[in-house]
């Protein structure tokens, strides 16, 4: 496995910076020389340019990061709203079968309502039929046994009792 690019870089720069004071500490001059002090002060801008990069490393990281927390969060809502919409949608569905169970009980029994009433109204019809049929039938017996029952009519004297004569009609006579 391979040491990573960055872990690297540092340990050559911390390796400069000791080949550069070692270097500096053989020397027998008294005064400083200008190289050294130019060494520590590029090991630290390469320290602070390290720094630096991994500075905007991990503000990329982090920004990568907020935006997939972003997005999960923003999918978990959208389903969660289609969730919501599909059980308002089922309950909905639910009403509107539950409804049309109701009125179509209520058809129904309105339909049951109506064939009852047509068949209690054929039975009176019926029943009227059947009361006056015997009724006629009790009438002609009737009028049979007065007939039978009634002497032959007897002829009228010669009073003129031509169709143009008007009699008077007396009760019980």
């Amino acid at each position: 496995m391979g040491a990573p690019p960055r872990l690297i870089a540092l340990t050559l720069a911390a390796l400069l910076a000791l080949g550069v004071a070692a270097a500096g500490c053989g020397e027998s001059s008294p005064a400083p020389s200008g190289g050294g002090g130019a060494a520590r002060g590029s090991e630290e801008a390469s320290e602070k340019a390290e720094e630096a990069a991994q500075e905007r490393a991990e503000q990329a990281r982090n920004r990568e990061l907020l935006s997939q927390i972003e997005a999960k969060k923003q999918e978990e809502a959208a389903e969660a709203n289609a969730s919501k919409r599909e059980k308002a949608a089922e309950a909905k569905a639910r009403a509107r079968e539950k409804a049309s169970r109701e009125e179509a009980k209520k058809r129904e029994k309105a339909a049951e309502a109506a064939v009852k009433k047509r068949e209690a109204e054929a039975r009176a019809k019926a029943r009227q039929h059947q009361e006056a049929a015997q009724a006629q039938a009790e009438a002609r017996k009737r009028e049979e046994e007065a007939k039978k029952r009634k002497p032959a009519p007897r002829k009228r004297s010669s009073g003129g009792g031509g169709p143009n004569q008007t009699t008077q009609f007396t009760p019980g006579g």
